[in-house]
């Protein structure tokens, strides 16, 4: 594509020499190429201006910056160039979103768990669909791991992932919308059909600043919902009604339609809980005059949550209840959420991503009833994230775990030691002894196999905070990373087979 009408179609000025022709985009100056246009991001860590001449050299045959660059390419200078790379993104790959049908669900809990199950609902009702998340991915019937480390991408796989969903004849796509990826632009350009709320809780505050501010950032997606194309499904706001801040949200996503799902508030689909126990829970739905019950062979009310969400959505995309009954009955659990560790050991071994306070509440307080023994508990707290979290983590786990092993998460270019520290001062004010109530071991390793050591029959161990992730950062390198491998090598170093 030409470099100008690409510069136009996004909304760009186009400089001098914009006949050029421009193959990809590029926001990494070690991946730029022959024909590729190189956009400069501001990182948390490097600003892309500082190797925009990089990229020349490696042959992008132009550039987009915020300022004014002394290189022999064209440059377009704009206000704002995360915006300007989604933009661009989405007029090099076509809008494919304004022909596929999208779902986009955020909120600080159960977004991967919901997307998956929203993917499950609408392919009952025939629909092929594609999603990304935390996990993984899905373009109609293949799948492979997120490894990324991120869970919403760059605008530019944004793009061109629902571009490739679109030619390998997807009719919906799902994804997790992050709050950062919001707040970034990182969806710009993406047109949402169907919005979902989870719930929120303090999050990401480091970002944010403040939780009304993280809030403000999850409303970029309802507020946008009308912006876009109808593609023969009604804009929909999909919104969580025992949540304080659903209402916040309808407000934003008006006029579009909102329908609310809930356990407890009255609610459009409306769920009840009649039975739940280490295998699932038995489920009434009843939506607009029809009611399905089902077995979901998912663990925890928060799941239940996560059940009720896709079923709101299917319900928004036409999809009887009927259909999401028989695929919600059928769920597979997501990798790294709740996940058993099978062996021979007489006591349980789970590995959860929860890695918020209220996550890690939720698991706790979930496993609590279940546990006839101890529970016994592994988690840290990431570094260059919010930092406020850390002693709660240990607060949380000072009042539910009869044990708890903190340890090291994702330190980056934190000081691990620090980050330690900044965590076990909650255990501290919550009264507890370090060596009788907790251990701190920062190799996450040894403190998995410490947990493992110290359990007995009828004891739960839950590994918390890693889940799926295939890497540990420390510094700005990934070291390789399996946790339920970790577990599995601690059973069979304390003779258990695994």
């Amino acid at each position: 594509m030409k470099l100008g009408p690409l510069l136009a179609g996004a909304g760009l000025p186009t400089p001098d020499g914009s006949d050029v022709e421009v193959r990809s985009i590029v926001y990494d100056s070690r991946r730029a190429s022959k024909a590729s246009l190189f956009v400069a991001i501001k990182g948390a860590h490097r600003d892309g201006h500082d190797h925009a001449d990089d990229a020349v050299a490696r042959g992008a045959v132009a550039v987009v910056a915020e300022r004014p660059l002394p290189l022999a390419v064209p440059v377009a200078v704009v206000a704002d160039t995360r915006a300007a790379l989604a933009g661009l993104a989405a007029e090099l790959f076509d809008h494919p979103t304004r022909k596929l049908r999208l779902a986009a669900v955020t909120g600080t809990d159960g977004k991967t768990t919901t997307v998956h199950l929203l993917s499950d609902v609408l392919e009952a009702a025939g629909e092929r669909t594609g999603y990304a998340t935390t996990v993984d991915f899905k373009c109609c019937d293949h799948e492979w791991a997120n490894e990324t480390r991120q869970t919403t991408q760059e605008a530019v796989e944004v793009q061109e992932f629902f571009a490739e969903l679109l030619v390998a004849g997807g009719t919906w796509g799902v994804l997790e919308a992050t709050s950062h990826a919001l707040a970034l632009e990182k969806l710009r350009g993406c047109d949402v059909d169907i919005a979902v709320f989870t719930n929120l809780s303090a999050e990401h505050l480091d970002f944010h600043g403040t939780l009304q501010a993280y809030l403000e950032a999850k409303a970029i997606l309802f507020a946008e919902l009308l912006k876009g194309p109808g593609k023969g499904v009604e804009k929909t706001a999909v919104l969580n009604a025992d949540d304080p801040h659903w209402s916040y949200l309808a407000d934003r996503a008006r006029p579009a339609r909102t329908i609310t799902y809930g356990l407890d508030a009255l609610a459009d689909v409306q769920g009840r809980i009649d039975r739940a126990d280490a295998s699932g829970s038995h489920v009434e739905i009843a939506a607009f005059g029809d009611t399905v019950e089902l077995d979901l062979p998912l663990v925890g009310r928060f799941n239940v949550e996560n059940a009720l969400a896709a079923a709101a959505a299917g319900v928004a995309a036409g999809v009887p209840l009927e259909r999401a009954r028989a695929a919600l009955a059928a769920a597979r659990p997501v990798p790294g959420r709740m996940q058993r560790v099978e062996g021979s050991q007489p006591f349980s071994v789970i590995v959860d991503y929860a890695h918020t306070p209220a996550s890690l509440e939720k698991v706790l307080a979930l496993l609590r009833p279940l546990t006839a023994g101890r529970l016994i508990a592994v988690f840290g707290s990431a570094g260059e994230r919010d930092r406020e979290k850390r002693p709660k983590m240990a607060e949380v786990a000072s009042r539910l775990a009869d044990l708890f092993v903190i340890t090291q998460e994702d330190p980056r270019l934190e000081d691990p030691e620090a980050i330690l520290r900044e965590v076990e001062a909650g255990a501290i004010a919550s009264g507890k002894r370090r060596g009788a109530d907790y251990l701190v071991v920062p190799d996450r390793a040894e403190a998995i196999a410490a947990a493992i050591e110290r359990a007995r029959e009828g004891d739960t161990v839950v590994l918390c905070g890693k889940g799926h992730e295939s890497s540990i950062i420390v510094g700005e390198e990934k070291a390789p990373w399996d946790e339920v491998g970790a577990a599995r090598a601690a059973l069979r170093a304390h003779g258990h087979q695994a």
